[in-house]
């Protein structure tokens, strides 16, 4: 047994090496049919049509170049074959034809055989490929060929085992002989006869291609090691031929995948990404039998971490949105397959209270969709914002996250009133003071935000201060004297206060101001100033004639049983513009006495001096600082009257020419001046532009020294008083000339007679242009 199994062993090693040469004489043959290929159209056979129509061509075109060369060659051998074979010889013949198997599939292997005996030496010298081989050369390499397949016949040389191997073990033969050694006439026989089975082979391949081709799947894990293996080709018990193998791959199958066409091997050339490339496809065609699609899938890692598509986001809630009120979030994505991509979303900080929840669905298109949900009371007085850290977990072991921030801002709602700081108030006043005084300030407060949290004041004047004795201001809460007091008349003043806020439905509070007045008991006499102006302030505009009244001014002696019977009131300052007149000497009124110009005195302080008759008499003074306002009586002024400029006649639309300058002594809009040209065509004005702010002069299109050397151009400057007052000056602008204009003849053509007795230097013609 043990002698067996060593002989067993020692004929299996010995079948594998023929095995092993026979594919790389395929392997040859095959490289070398595509040289030819390569070498006669431009390029290599890639599907089996081609080699199809290839193999056609390939044994038309070499029965045209041989058979009129070998003819004679061939009627020559035939005719002396009868002679040449010796009865042994015939005896060889049949013995050898006896043992081999009666099998089409031999005899098939005996042709290919012949085909790779016989015509590889030729193709090498094929005139289409080499042209510069004669015809004695292809003949040598014929002979050369015949002589060589000859010898490895008598020698017993190995063959292509790849289907005689098959067809001995299909037809279960033990061993075989090597078949006998054939006369070069027979060789040249079994050469043409070859190539009308290369004919026939070409149409059974093209019918066979055009059959169901034959799958084969393989699979392989993205992220394995470059020279992976993942599998062969033919594994199909011997079905097809094997290798090696025509490959038609996919693009970018053959720079990710390593294809052995010689064995059928696949491995990977590089790291494959299953994100990237799910699937290679490749047809591999083998020399016999259907053709093979190769489906590589690339199997899915947990590689890829749930990620979102920004890593953070902004979204808004009212602080009065109710519970389970849902917004969408940005969803994570990954690329990974089932179950590997995103599973679930869970908030990992900044949920204050668990004002928060997530919620999650799975649509078609396999995303794991996120929804923000209100599982609390919301307050933006208590928690104005939040930012949530939300994670993106996969269903690898341990499971790859992503992250997003959600920065959440609570928007206000007017759900809170005002609050004053205190429920009521409390001040005194004398009853002297004047008109504008500050009593005091009330406050109220408001948590809401913007708009919502503004508060404004007022008086209630349906239930208090109907007389209007006492204004608020609005924004501040200041309480001032709206008109003049007397304690005696009212002592006590209570105020209703109101403080609302901006919202859309403004919520409001109220407050109670009790405002008490003060007698005034000191011996002097009080000045009260009230001026007449439109808002009560210390101003009179310039335009006021004499006799127009300025202030009214009220003197008050607590000693005097009767009022201002016992007060002398006189004025001093105003350098003699003012005066003071009275009709009754109770009220006395400040007047304008000599007319006034805020250009000259723009502010006058004049001084009201009260003084009893008593013993010794006492005075009181008080100063007013009267504000002289601006009417629009001033036109502008210019610098000059007349500007002189130059510019170029080349000279671009939109060049500076000029700038010019005026001046108006008033103030505000009365001296805010605009400039522009006034419309003079006769002097081409319209050549040019002024800015209404700066007053700079530019071109505004081509100018023309030969129309208009020196156009003049009236500039007006207009204030913004009502009405306005404007004022104007002169510019001449001296266009500088260029050589722009050829010189023109008066006349084309001249034509003169000269007497020929004529004395030289006479004028003739004179021309002018």
């Amino acid at each position: 047994n043990s002698e067996y199994r060593n002989k067993t062993t020692q004929h299996q090693q010995q079948h594998n090496n023929k095995y092993i040469q026979s594919k790389r004489r395929k392997e040859i043959l095959f490289n070398k049919s595509n040289e030819f290929f390569l070498a006669r159209f431009g390029r290599v056979a890639k599907d089996t049509t081609t080699l199809c129509l290839w193999q056609r061509v390939f044994a038309l075109f070499f029965l045209y170049l041989l058979l009129p060369s070998f003819a004679p060659l061939v009627k020559n051998i035939g005719n002396s074959r009868s002679r040449s074979i010796s009865a042994a010889q015939k005896q060889q013949h049949s013995t050898a034809a006896k043992k081999r198997p009666r099998n089409i599939c031999h005899g098939l292997a005996r042709r290919r055989l012949s085909l790779s005996g016989t015509f590889l030496a030729p193709l090498s010298f094929h005139p289409k490929i080499h042209p510069q081989v004669d015809a004695s050369t292809m003949k040598a390499a014929m002979d050369s060929a015949v002589t060589t397949r000859t010898s490895m016949g008598n020698h017993q040389q190995p063959k292509d085992f790849t289907m005689f191997h098959r067809c001995r073990r299909r037809c279960n033969i033990k061993s075989i002989s090597s078949p006998p050694a054939l006369h070069p006439s027979h060789m040249l026989s079994k050469g043409l006869l070859c190539l009308l089975v290369i004919l026939l082979w070409g149409h059974s391949t093209q019918a066979a291609s055009s059959d169901k081709e034959r799958e084969r799947k393989l699979e392989v894990f993205e992220g394995v090691a470059v020279d992976h293996q993942i599998g062969y080709i033919g594994d199909f018990d011997g079905i097809d031929s094997g290798p090696p193998y025509i490959i038609v791959a996919e693009a970018g199958v053959e720079t990710d995948l390593a294809i052995d066409r010689a064995t059928g091997e696949i491995r990977t050339k590089v790291k494959l990404d299953r994100e990237t490339r799910a699937s290679y496809s490749l047809v591999a065609i083998p020399l016999s039998g259907r053709n093979i699609r190769v489906v590589v899938t690339v199997k899915d890692e947990n590689d890829n971490a749930p990620t979102f598509p920004q890593p953070s986001m902004h979204i808004e809630f009212p602080e009065n949105t109710p519970r389970e009120v849902k917004r969408t979030l940005l969803p994570a994505r990954d690329l990974d397959l089932e179950p590997y991509n995103t599973q679930r979303y869970n908030i990992v900080s900044g949920n204050v209270n668990d004002a928060f929840r997530l919620s999650s669905h799975r649509e078609r298109d396999g995303v794991l969709y996120l929804d923000l949900q209100i599982s609390g009371f919301l307050d933006r007085e208590t928690t104005p914002g939040y930012s949530l850290l939300i994670e993106a977990l996969d269903g690898g072991s341990p499971p790859l996250r992503g992250f997003m921030t959600v920065n959440i801002t609570i928007q206000d709602v007017n759900d809170n009133q005002p609050i004053f700081n205190q429920s009521r108030y409390f001040a005194t006043v004398p009853e002297n003071a004047t008109v504008g005084t500050s009593v005091l300030q009330v406050y109220a407060s408001d948590t809401d935000a913007d708009e919502n949290g503004l508060v404004e004041y007022a008086i209630n004047r349906r239930q208090s201060d109907k007389e209007q004795m006492f204004r608020i201001d609005s924004r501040t809460g200041a309480i001032y004297i709206n008109k003049a007091l007397d304690f005696e008349t009212k002592e006590l003043h209570e105020l209703v206060v109101v403080a609302k806020d901006h919202g859309e439905q403004p919520l409001e509070t109220t407050a109670f101001v009790s405002i008490r007045v003060t007698d005034v008991n000191d011996n002097q006499p009080t000045i009260n100033v009230i001026f007449l102006s439109d808002d009560a302030s210390p101003k009179i505009s310039e335009s006021a004639q004499p006799g127009e009244f300025v202030a009214r001014i009220s003197v008050h002696d607590p000693d005097s049983k009767t009022e201002y019977a016992n007060v002398n009131v006189t004025l001093n300052g105003g350098d003699g513009h003012f005066a003071l007149t009275t009709r009754d000497n109770s009220i006395y009124l400040v007047i304008v006495k000599l007319p006034l110009d805020r250009e000259m005195v723009s502010n006058y302080t004049l001084s009201v001096i009260a003084t009893d008759k008593g013993t010794p008499p006492l005075h009181a003074t008080k100063s007013i600082f009267l504000r002289i306002t601006d009417v629009n009586d001033n036109p502008p002024e210019f610098e000059q009257d007349l500007y002189h400029a130059n510019v170029m006649e080349v000279a671009d639309p939109g060049t500076s020419v000029l700038q010019v300058l005026a001046h108006d002594r008033d103030e505000g809009l009365n001296s805010a001046l605009s400039y522009s040209l006034a419309e003079t065509p006769d002097t081409h004005a319209q050549w040019f532009q002024i800015d209404p702010q700066t007053g700079l002069i530019t071109t505004r299109s081509h100018i023309d020294c030969e129309t208009e050397p020196v156009p003049q151009l009236t500039v007006i400057a207009r204030d913004g008083g009502v009405p306005p007052l404007s004022s104007s000056a002169t510019v001449l602008v001296t266009i500088h000339d260029v050589n722009d204009n050829e010189p023109i003849f008066d006349q084309s053509f001249y034509n003169v007679s000269v007497a020929e007795n004529e004395p030289v230097g006479r004028c003739i013609l004179k021309v002018s242009h």
